[in-house]
């Protein structure tokens, strides 16, 4: 034991039994013989058939993206939209031998993207169909090339040892000491992919909480103003405004007076880690911010939301978070994966957020359900 380290806590019999039996059960399904044996016994031949799939899956995973991957590069789902078509149709149409397009035909079948009909022809199935009507989830498949080029060597990432990412350079603001000095071209590339992520769940936190109730809104990191586009039409007398780089800020603008709503939004540059966020917003939006940042400066960017909120004021944080049940590889695998490749941050718990809000100021914290908690959960505030 070291130094000033007390006892361990007491194990509780029933916690003890329980570990034992839990010992017990591991080391009979680790066995090969238990495991031909539950595969042919039939009250346990499909829970082990289901266990061998899901393992299966989970060593296959990767090719399942890859494939994937493919239809969206080859923009097979749109040729499809028009109508089903033979593989040798799709073959001259995408520049690929009809045999190897059999091949990704038949694999994004198997997938549920595609379906076989009966004359041999390919259709479009609900999870293709699905990725045309969301053009940011074809974005971000797309984005996915540069995480999986991080996660080649995973244990070298987890070690810290392979040197800057792919992800840490797509997103320059991540780790940089002066991120505020990032010219318009560097921020183009992350500026387009984070308008497509925020329009597709804008929708969500506007129809969970009534904006209309506010005088005005002030979205802090809020990329190119897709959020505010998307949620001004639903409250047409508030006042909007954006904080972000200066660079992002200058694009979100452009962004907003094109659509139209020059006239009642205002976009401010600067950097949230070292320039105070400007006043007179009564309801401040974090949309998929908070969990770029690790804790220090997370804990200092909701202080500043606070000194810029009247008493009263509100604050939204808008994200997907760990710990959601029937979502918990998104939170925990996928984004506490994504975060560490980027190199700043990390998924939370809807609890662990509370718990920041709290220490920075905040009180009457709730959170407000959401129609896709898989993409976003909402956590509302009040400054104290």
């Amino acid at each position: 034991m070291s130094a000033g380290a007390g006892p361990a806590p007491p194990v509780s019999l029933w916690a003890g039994w329980r570990e034992r039996v839990r010992a017990w059960r591991n080391a009979c399904v680790a066995s090969p013989a238990f495991q031909r044996w539950a595969a042919g016994f039939p009250p346990t031949r499909r829970l082990a058939q289901a266990n061998t799939r899901a393992l299966f899956d989970l060593c296959a995973g990767f090719v399942y993206a890859q494939v994937l991957f493919a239809c969206v590069e080859l923009d097979l789902f749109r040729v499809l939209a028009a109508g089903p078509q033979g593989a040798e149709a799709l073959a001259r149409r995408l520049g690929l031998p009809p045999e190897r397009m059999g091949t990704l035909l038949r694999a994004a079948a198997s997938l549920d993207l595609l379906r076989a009909l009966p004359d041999g022809r390919f259709a479009l199935a609900d999870l293709g169909a699905a990725l045309l009507g969301n053009p940011a989830v074809a974005r971000m498949i797309e984005h996915h090339a540069l995480l999986y080029a991080d996660l080649a060597d995973p244990v070298a990432l987890l070690r810290g040892e392979g040197g800057p990412t792919r992800l840490a350079r797509y997103w320059p603001y991540a780790g940089r000491p002066a991120p505020d000095g990032l010219e318009a071209e560097s921020v183009a590339p992350y500026g387009g992919l984070m308008a497509a992520s925020q329009a597709l769940i804008a929708a969500d936190v506007a129809e969970a909480y009534p904006l209309h109730r506010h005088r005005q809104l002030l979205d802090v990191g809020g990329g190119e103003g897709a959020f505010l586009t998307a949620v001004a039409p639903r409250a047409p007398a508030l006042r909007l405004a954006l904080f972000d780089l200066p660079a992002v800020a200058a694009r979100a603008a452009t962004r907003l007076e094109e659509a139209g709503l020059g006239h009642r939004a205002a976009c401010h540059g600067g950097s949230f880690h070292r320039d105070p966020l400007p006043r007179g917003a009564d309801c401040a939006t974090l949309v998929r911010v908070l969990h770029d940042h690790d804790d220090g400066p997370a804990l200092a960017l909701l202080r500043a939301i606070r000194d810029a909120l009247p008493p009263g004021g509100t604050l939204l944080v808008a994200e997907p978070m760990a710990g959601t049940r029937g979502a918990e590889p998104v939170g925990d695998a996928y984004f506490g994966f994504y975060l560490l490749a980027m190199g700043s941050g990390r998924p939370r718990t809807a609890a662990e957020i509370g718990g920041l809000l709290r220490e920075a100021g905040f009180h009457a914290i709730a959170e407000r359900r959401t129609r896709r908690p898989l993409l976003v959960r909402l956590i509302r505030a009040r400054r104290a």
